[in-house]
């Protein structure tokens, strides 16, 4: 519950009253003319005599009472939600041999460029790390991952915390008859995924290292198919371009060692998949940059939507004008009563 406000706080002016209300509830116009009061001064007084105030006193209290009702004592309902539109985001990752590259960290070849992409969604989705941005919590976010052929590992959610935990599960293929680039079947499954989504606006971001090489699915058919769909691509390819370090284990002494191979990434395919369906194609080279394209992606995909709030309040006025309705009747009727003067 949270702190406790006042709707018309204009209306506690009338807690001035109370004094006025006390005088006047005091104030008896009849007298009765004694010779000498000496004797009734001396004598001692009764509980009665030392009570007789207290109609009065009640009077006034019911009067702050009555006021406070007035002004609208409420607290907000921490409950309430606010249903917001989102986008139905797919994250297409590549995890074929070629991400076992050492480039994307300056200085660092412990780090393959998977474990680097792996981090940088995490903090798109759920706006964790310095680069990051706000999150992505009103979007509904789904995983699929790709290499000789694409796997969907997460529906649309917005379960992110389960959804953060499968792209941390994500590793490189380990067998040559998995590896590959299938380009075209990663996309045409996201795009059937989101065909699915009721949201408004559809994304798609595909990330990969290399060229299409595998798959049953041609990357321009997928793309057709995406534009017709009203989904959007953006297309981000990652790492160096020619040469980069790979780690090799030695044969002969078992040691792990650095060494460099040809890479070939196809932009020319990412570039027409973007144009083609309305989307962006993004060049990483390193992990500053890979956070940068997310950051960009994160800012251009913000869904304006007019939002109508309708904050709900807990009302407490009915508990502050029954207790002073209450005061108002406990006064009057031990005046008329209990309290009752002559003449």
């Amino acid at each position: 519950m949270g702190e406790i406000e006042l709707r018309d706080p204009a209306f506690l002016l009338l807690a001035l009253l109370a004094p006025f209300v006390f005088w006047l509830a005091r104030h008896n116009p009849s007298r009765i003319r004694y010779s000498s009061v000496a004797i009734v001064e001396a004598a001692p007084r009764s509980l009665r005599a030392r009570l007789a105030g207290l109609p009065a006193l009640l009077m006034a209290l019911a009067v702050l009472l009555i006021s406070v009702a007035m002004a609208g004592p409420r607290t907000p309902d921490a409950e309430t939600k606010v249903s917001r539109e989102g986008i139905a985001i797919m994250m297409v990752l590549d995890r074929s041999g070629s991400m076992q590259a050492r480039d994307l960290v300056q200085d660092d070849y412990s780090v393959d460029r998977l474990s680097v992409v792996k981090d940088v969604v995490r903090g798109f989705v759920l706006g964790e790390g310095e680069s990051a941005g706000e999150g992505r919590p009103d979007d509904t976010i789904g995983l699929i991952a790709f290499a000789g052929y694409a796997d969907s590992l997460c529906p649309l959610t917005l379960d992110h915390g389960n959804l953060t935990t499968m792209v941390n599960d994500l590793e490189i293929v380990s067998t040559r008859e998995e590896d590959g680039t299938a380009i075209g079947d990663g996309l045409a499954l996201a795009v059937e995924r989101l065909r699915r989504s009721d949201a408004k606006s559809k994304v798609v971001i595909m990330l990969t290292d290399g060229s299409h090489n595998a798959g049953v699915v041609d990357p321009k058919q997928a793309a057709e198919v995406a534009a017709a769909s009203d989904v959007k691509v953006y297309c981000i390819g990652a790492g160096t371009q020619g040469r980069a370090p790979f780690p090799v284990q030695d044969p002969f002494t078992g040691r792990t060692e650095l060494r460099l191979f040809e890479v070939d990434l196809d932009e020319d395919t990412l570039k027409m998949i973007a144009e083609t369906t309305g989307g962006r194609y993004f060049r990483a080279t390193d992990r500053e940059s890979l956070g940068e394209v997310y950051a960009e992606i994160d800012a251009l995909e913000r869904t304006k939507v007019t939002e109508f709030r309708y904050l709900q309040y807990n009302e407490h006025y009915r508990s502050f004008l029954l207790a002073g309705l209450l005061l108002v009747g406990v006064a009057a009727t031990s005046k008329a009563s209990l309290f009752r003067t002559l003449p």
